[in-house]
């Protein structure tokens, strides 16, 4: 793979103008066809398989209404005054008059046939129907809801607008994202002492990260694709892209401020660190295409959406970073007598000097033992949240207090109960043809589901175009999220067969609040053959890169103690609410169900990214030398800037995301920009070298047989660090830029 790479660097170093030209032209083209072509996002939350995504899809063509998108008005009266007073009712009744006229609604319920009114007249709720998913309800219609809401503000009557018209549906770019990107270049401008250096590694990565976000939109219209989705690959795209970059560029100016010439450096820097970054892309691209096997739809697009994103990242940096340097020439160099020369000869111990990495890994080093026990301490500490986890998909509970669908959220849970917010749907089905025995048969599957724990109330059967079916809707007592909720579902469905003994009627759990609930259940189930695979997968792929057994147990626990510690921090902060309010977090429940298995995925792949480019560097040393201890010092003189200048990239672009008010995006942000900073400062910089230097010689021994099974990957470029000398000589002209 190193040779292979190292051919490409040449390549694209010589032909620059037409690798640069072939990434541009590939961007304009994918840019006109999102332009021409684009579709609209998706953000259905579908489980094929489930009795509830099957109850739902039935009901789309007997029932649309019932299964399409919602709306909801909530009227509040002034204090002492009543929704049912004159003045209200006619402001109500013009409202509806008003909503019904809106684009796409086939549906709306006035507070006066539904009962929707609360207990002490003060609050009403206009219920509104489309006949399709929330993706495809257009914002002129959602605009014409709150318009027809405004009208009704007169006389102190206040109004607030909710349902699941106010799902994500966007893209979410916007300052703190770009301030996120400002403080990467300001950490690159520290990191190479060059403001040119800095603009050439952001340059690729930005690239890369258009590319790779205007072909997932461009695909918008044939596959189903969501703004999280978007999203978290432009998150990912950008925190790589930039890493990956950085990796490269600063092997090739090392090598510039040793005398190397250019074309052959950037050759050598593209075979050497360009291998870790192809290794460490590939294992991103595995684990998150691995995603796909859960067989949940929107799941499967996050993860090959992010692979595509890291995919296209990885392969600019192989290809646009050589063609950019190109432009460059020796310019790139570190000039002598500068901080950024001396950091370079600082990192081959050329000036004798002690680095700010030397001294951190001596010093962790001193009392190993210590230090192992001390950081593993702190990180079980942290991840003993975990141990109260529960799973759950956000709704409007967990917008914004300001926001109008968290307002009325809020009242709806207050005056009606907090299952009004998520109310599930029966269908129950008769074998009898006829509209009255599935009437009937309606009527007594509602009379004893009133009866189960934690119903507040049943509504009588509604029929629908199927003659054989009927649909009840059933009001829980608790919220959408709770576990009393969950608990109802699994009631309600294990008492299918009596009811179906009883009534004739077999019935079916389904609606937004059933679906949530068997994805939620679904991914739960999923997570813990993911982490095995995920393990496994680090176990083997180490096993090969170091041809060594402790390291790649050492890595492997050490990404457990990564992820349960992001992940404790994550219950603590959104679950619990500790430090909500100083952080911004605007809800308090159970954690984004999609939440673990992306940041596990997602962790993976940077954990083994961070693992290579230090513990290579040590290797290296190891077998130049075969003294196990200071190998560990002096390899990590050569990588411990660069991985740290990586980890506070990746950090400050992820957590450039975490001021967005998105109860999706938000948890996500946060678990990704803590796990980056525990994986990369406590695990990789600390705890590794402290259990390298216990195992001592131990740690670079493989027994003889495995040595000799194993494929030999050269992800450091060994063969070519041997041969550089030799290829240094072949020189060829170059063209001029």
């Amino acid at each position: 793979m190193a040779v292979l790479l190292h051919r490409l660097g040449h390549g694209a170093y010589r032909h620059r103008k037409l690798v640069l030209g072939v990434w541009l032209f590939v961007l304009a083209a994918l840019i006109t066809c999102v332009g021409v072509f684009g579709g609209k996002l998706d953000d259905r939350f579908s489980v094929p398989g489930t009795e509830s995504q099957r109850a739902l899809d039935s009901l789309s063509k007997t029932l649309p209404e019932a299964s399409g998108a919602s709306a909801q008005i909530v009227f509040t009266a002034p204090e002492g005054h009543r929704v049912t007073e004159a003045p209200y009712t006619a402001a109500i009744a013009q409202a509806v008059a008003e909503a019904e006229r809106a684009p796409q609604v086939s549906e709306v319920v006035d507070p006066r046939s539904s009962g929707a009114v609360s207990g002490d007249r003060t609050t009403a709720i206009v219920q509104i129907q489309y006949p399709v998913q929330t993706a495809e309800v257009r914002t002129s219609s959602v605009d014409a809801i709150q318009d027809a809401a405004r009208t009704a503000e007169t006389d102190g009557l206040r109004t607030s607008v909710g349902g699941s018209v106010f799902n994500s549906k966007g893209v979410h770019v916007g300052p703190s994202e770009i301030i996120g990107v400002a403080v990467a270049l300001l950490v690159l401008v520290v990191t190479f002492g060059s403001l040119l250096a800095a603009g050439m590694a952001l340059l690729p990565a930005l690239i890369g990260v258009a590319v790779g976000l205007a072909g997932l939109l461009a695909l918008a219209p044939a596959v189903s694709i969501s703004s999280t989705a978007v999203t978290l690959a432009l998150m990912l795209g950008l925190a790589v892209g930039i890493d990956y970059v950085l990796f490269i560029l600063s092997r090739h100016r090392q090598q510039l401020a040793r005398g190397t010439d250019p074309k052959e450096s950037v050759a050598l820097a593209v075979g050497t660190a360009g291998s870790a970054v192809v290794f460490a892309g590939v294992t991103v691209i595995i684990a998150l295409a691995a995603l796909s096997v859960i067989g949940i739809p929107f799941l499967t697009t996050m993860g090959l959406g992010a692979a595509g994103a890291v995919l296209v990242a990885v392969l600019a940096a192989i290809t646009l970073v050589p063609a950019v340097a190109g432009f460059a020439g020796s310019r790139l160099a570190p000039k002598p007598g500068t901080r950024a020369a001396r950091r370079a000869a600082d990192a081959e111990g050329a000036t004798g000097r002690t680095t700010l990495g030397t001294r951190w890994t001596k010093w962790v080093i001193a009392k190993p033992l210590l230090t192992v026990l001390a950081v593993t301490g702190i990180l079980v500490t942290l991840a003993l949240p975990v141990m109260d986890l529960r799973l759950a998909l956000p709704d409007n509970g967990a917008a914004p207090h300001a926001s109008t669908e968290r307002k009325a959220y809020d009242t709806i849970s207050e005056k009606f109960g907090p299952g009004f917010n998520g109310p599930l749907l029966v269908l129950a089905e008769t074998d009898d043809g006829t509209a009255a025995t599935s009437s009937r048969a309606g009527a007594q599957v509602a009379e004893k589901l009133s009866t189960l724990k934690n119903v507040k109330a049943v509504l009588p059967p509604q029929p629908t175009s199927d003659p054989t079916q009927s649909v009840i809707t059933v009001l829980p007592a608790s919220g959408p999220d709770s576990v009393r909720t969950d608990r109802l579902v699994r009631d309600i469905r294990e008492a299918a067969p009596d009811l179906r003994d009883d009534t004739g009627a077999s019935v079916a759990v389904t609606g937004t609040t059933a679906v949530n609930i068997d994805v939620s259940n679904r991914l739960s189930d999923s997570l813990l053959p993911f982490v095995a695979i995920v393990v496994g997968l680090s176990l083997l792929l180490l096993m090969v890169v170091f041809r060594s057994l402790v390291i790649p147990v050492k890595a492997a626990v050490g990404f457990l103690l990564s992820v349960g510690a992001s992940l404790g921090l994550v219950v603590a902060v959104f679950q619990w609410g500790w430090l909500a309010d100083v952080l911004g977090v605007p809800h308090s429940g159970p954690v984004v169900s999609f939440l673990p298995i992306i940041l596990i995925g997602v962790l993976f792949g940077l954990a083994m990214d961070y693992e290579v480019f230090l513990v290579s560097g040590m290797r290296e040393e190891w077998a130049h030398t075969g003294r196990a201890r200071q190998s560990v010092v002096d390899g990590a003189r050569h990588s411990v800037r660069v991985v740290t200048a990586a980890a506070l990239i990746m950090f400050t672009v992820f957590a450039g995301f975490f001021p967005l008010d998105d109860s999706l995006i938000k948890p996500i942000a946060f678990a990704l920009a803590v796990g980056v900073a525990i994986d990369a400062f406590a695990v990789r910089m600390t705890l590794v070298p402290a259990v390298l230097a216990l195992a001592g010689r131990g740690a670079w021994w493989l027994p003889a047989w495995l040595d000799r099974i194993l494929p030999d990957l050269d992800v450091e470029g060994s063969s070519l660090q041997k041969a550089a000398p030799v290829e240094a000589e072949r020189k060829e002209p170059e063209p001029v830029s």
